[in-house]
């Protein structure tokens, strides 16, 4: 079963409306220079504990927890997430799911078992702008668009979201967004948070008034949108 790279004990911000722990997995396809977990993406850190031992938490936090959210990484990379899953649902906990988008068959396969619940999927930005915002020479949409499509079908909650780089995002990139997901039940903006684990510096968050044009160019297209962790 999977190795757990990280565990946060307690959350009410990661999986909306439940009191939850986030499991960190590790290994992801893309470098995203502002990412906050990168040292789960490169693998330089060893796992916290086994899955069984993360069962066995979750089993003494039964009353006082009632979600899991599951994040890295890409959780969808590993074949064995599933199983993982299974066992947690088994337990009596609901299940959020955060995903880049790029492994749809994995994550229709979590969407027809009755797997997850809630699943974030990132928006990374405009299609064209889409593998320079990845860390990567080129990237291939179409997988992205077929996540966004299984999402958008499939009638559990869900929410899109795009985390905002001053220096990546442009206010007419969220036009082609709010194209690109017209008809969403949900998408958040948040904007870049600089950490001591982000892999490149020189990177800053927008400012409010950027963020508030960025939400009223995609806000026509879906919806639901708003600023996640900015007043507007």
């Amino acid at each position: 079963m999977l190795k757990i790279y990280g565990l946060q004990k307690m959350t009410l911000l990661d999986y909306p409306g439940h009191v939850a722990c986030t499991v960190f997995l590790n290994a992801c396809n893309f470098r995203c220079p502002y990412c906050h977990n990168y040292e789960l993406v490169t693998g330089d850190v060893p796992p916290v504990m086994e899955a069984e031992k993360l069962l066995a938490f979750l089993g003494k936090r039964k009353g006082l927890l009632d979600g899991v959210a599951i994040t890295g990484g890409e959780p969808c990379l590993h074949p064995e997430l599933p199983e993982l899953i299974q066992s947690i649902r088994d337990l009596g906990f609901g299940v959020k799911l955060d995903t880049n988008g790029c492994y749809p068959a994995m994550l229709g396969r979590l969407l027809r078992e009755g797997l997850v619940d809630y699943v974030a999927m990132d928006i990374k930005n405009s299609p064209e702008r889409y593998a320079g915002t990845v860390g990567l020479k080129a990237v291939d949409l179409e997988p992205v668009r077929e996540s966004v499509r299984l999402l958008m079908a499939s009638g559990i909650d869900y929410e899109f979201r795009t985390t905002v780089v001053d220096e990546l995002h442009s206010e007419e990139d969220f036009d082609r967004i709010g194209q690109w997901i017209q008809g969403a039940k949900r998408y958040y903006l948040q904007a870049f948070t600089d950490r001591d684990t982000v892999p490149f510096g020189g990177l800053h968050a927008p400012s409010a008034e950027k963020m508030k044009n960025c939400l009223a160019r995609v806000k026509p297209w879906v919806e639901a949108a708003q600023l996640r962790g900015v007043d507007e």
